[in-house]
């Protein structure tokens, strides 16, 4: 992993909420790209899976007219041991509603 596009692509909010959302799934698994509350366009939201994707923080997978992110989270925790528990945590503390899910 190279730290400088990790950090890059973690320094925009909304990348930032993607993989602590996804983090904050306890079961790890997939999620619609289009599941995302994003307050952005779709070209931007494709642009910000994009640079997820070439950092490393999450793996996509396209099918029929979508695609689905998940989290490779054993490289995450291998290479930035504890990153993921405080996305979650700066996720809960800005969200009443997401500290019942982690």
């Amino acid at each position: 992993m190279d730290l400088g596009k990790v950090f890059a692509a973690l320094a925009d909010d909304s990348r930032r909420r993607v993989v602590a959302e996804l983090a904050a799934d306890p079961g790890g698994g997939e999620r619609a790209c289009g599941s995302f509350t994003l307050p952005v366009k779709k070209a931007t939201r494709t642009h910000h899976f994009r640079v997820l994707r070439e950092a490393g923080l999450i793996v996509q997978r396209d099918h029929g007219n979508g695609s689905a992110v998940s989290l490779p989270r054993a490289d995450i925790d291998e290479h930035l041991p504890g990153l993921l528990t405080l996305l979650v945590e700066e996720l809960t503390a800005g969200d009443p509603t997401e500290r019942n899910r982690a």
